[in-house]
């Protein structure tokens, strides 16, 4: 007997399933509707389909935390609000990052020649390679992938206190090496590989 996909307690409970029928429905039925929400809202048709393939995504790669209580319809359209939200924030914030970037690039370039400050930045290139395992993937996950310090807990299953506790202890080691120029020399190393990867 074919599922009935159009009752949202049915979809929601073959979507937690896997059922990828399910996810085609989902997708037919809502794709150009959210579309249409999404450009509403950020007026930029390249923005739009970003914001509605990642909301989508989720939902497939998430759909185990799906409740069939709640109306799917409702909480598709107010993950595309918040999908634009953080968007817009991401890009407000690049662009402040970028004016930062460039005025501490000056400031630092004015207080140290090239080739020290090229020294420096392998330096503590090579201290967060010789970090304690742990101590360095939470590190990374939150100065080269930008994940907050909740999103690095619950990507990997710890407390946020852990993870506040190991970057503390990053903080510390790559200090003791290079004084108390590492928020400027890592601000640098990190937002310099944003902006390239942006072009």
């Amino acid at each position: 007997m074919k599922a009935d996909y159009s009752n949202n307690k049915i979809l929601v409970e073959h979507l937690i399933k896997g059922d990828e029928k399910a996810y085609s429905y989902l997708m037919d039925t809502y794709y150009h509707k959210l579309s249409v929400y999404a450009k509403s809202l950020c007026r930029d048709i390249y923005m739009s389909e970003d914001i509605v393939q990642n909301v989508l995504l989720k939902v497939w790669n998430h759909r185990q935390k799906l409740n069939a209580k709640y109306s799917l319809k409702s909480y598709l359209y107010q993950s595309i609000y918040n999908e634009f939200i953080d968007q817009h924030r991401k890009k407000s914030r690049l662009l402040s990052l970028e004016e930062e970037y460039i005025k501490t690039l000056n400031e630092i370039v004015n207080e140290e020649d090239n080739s020290e400050l090229t020294r420096l930045i392998t330096l503590v290139k090579q201290e967060i390679q010789i970090l304690p395992p742990k101590c360095k993937e939470i590190f990374i996950l939150s100065k080269q992938e930008g994940l907050t310090y909740g999103e690095i807990a619950e990507h990997l299953n710890i407390s946020f206190r852990t993870v506040e506790n190991q970057m503390s202890k990053a903080f510390f080691i790559i200090r003791d090496k290079v004084g108390d120029k590492v928020h400027t020399l890592l601000f640098l190393l990190f937002n310099k590989k944003l902006f390239h990867n942006k072009h």
